[in-house]
């Protein structure tokens, strides 16, 4: 009789404990009592709304590189699936859905994906607060006023770019339809400071003669920074010619909270849902 270790979790999600069985085979065995687990703590933990608030982070994390290129970012792309609201085609509770996301479905678009147990119950767990969430935006949005808002009004090209247009200073919005909700775009205008991506971070700089600057980092190494500074210069300097360096917490973006009416704000956010690329 061989002894393995299976992990199971304890509480939260963020907390775990290892239990021992015995089985005489590996392959069979262990794979039944890891699915039997799986399910078990799924459905426990689903029934407990035990998740921590890192573990719906980190499934939204998992969600947007894994699954938001097809299901859209509320989930609900592909016709007759909504995944924040238990739509399946294929799937009757979260146990199935958890094996459909690791395993794909044979025949269809579905591919199976290299997802740990773990890491398939985080993504439900993110896909549960998307539902609680649900929009806050009121009223119906135009599109066409939108675009005239981002690039008038609002200024926006001065740092974002769109299918080619305006500036290389900030992310670029060309698809960000696809990449984050509706609720997402609408704090992001609201209260930028409020969750500002790694990758959107800005980078800070100040030389030994006492010169800051800040832009988009590009790329760092032990010797050497390139930044693309505010007026989209490449800068290159080196980090013996640095007093100080790092990330920027806050966002660089301005707040539209006082700057748009409820209708502007509803039309730039239809505006900006519509942005999938050309």
């Amino acid at each position: 009789m061989k002894c393995y270790h299976v992990r199971q979790a304890g509480g939260a999600l963020s907390r775990s404990r290892e239990d021992v069985y015995l089985f005489p085979s590996e392959d069979g065995a262990m794979q039944m009592v890891r699915l039997y687990l799986l399910l078990s703590v799924a459905g426990a933990l689903a029934a407990q709304h035990t998740y921590s608030p890192g573990d719906v982070e980190e499934g939204g994390k998992l969600f947007r590189a894994n699954c938001v290129l097809c299901h859209g970012p509320e989930g609900d792309l592909v016709p007759g699936v909504d995944l924040a609201h238990g739509k399946f085609r294929r799937a009757s509770s979260e146990e199935g859905l958890i094996r459909i996301i690791q395993n794909g479905i044979p025949g269809t678009a579905m591919p199976p994906n290299n997802i740990q147990d773990y890491q398939a119950i985080i993504i439900l767990a993110y896909l549960r607060s998307v539902a609680s969430a649900g929009h806050s935006v009121s009223g119906d949005g135009d599109a066409a006023r939108g675009k005239a808002l981002f690039e008038g009004k609002g200024n926006c090209l001065t740092c974002h770019r769109v299918n080619g247009n305006g500036s290389r200073v900030g992310p670029d919005l060309s698809e960000i339809g696809l990449l984050r909700r509706t609720s997402e775009l609408e704090q992001s205008l609201l209260d930028p400071d409020a969750e500002v991506l790694p990758q959107n971070r800005y980078y800070r700089v100040v030389t030994r003669t006492g010169e800051t600057i800040t832009g988009r980092l590009l790329n760092a190494d032990t010797f050497t920074v390139q930044i693309l500074d505010a007026k989209e210069h490449l800068v290159s300097l080196e980090r013996s010619n640095l007093r100080e360096a790092g990330f920027i917490d806050k966002s660089p973006m301005p707040s539209y909270r006082d700057k748009l009416s409820s209708q502007e704000l509803a039309d730039m956010l239809a505006y900006l849902s519509s942005l999938k690329g050309l």
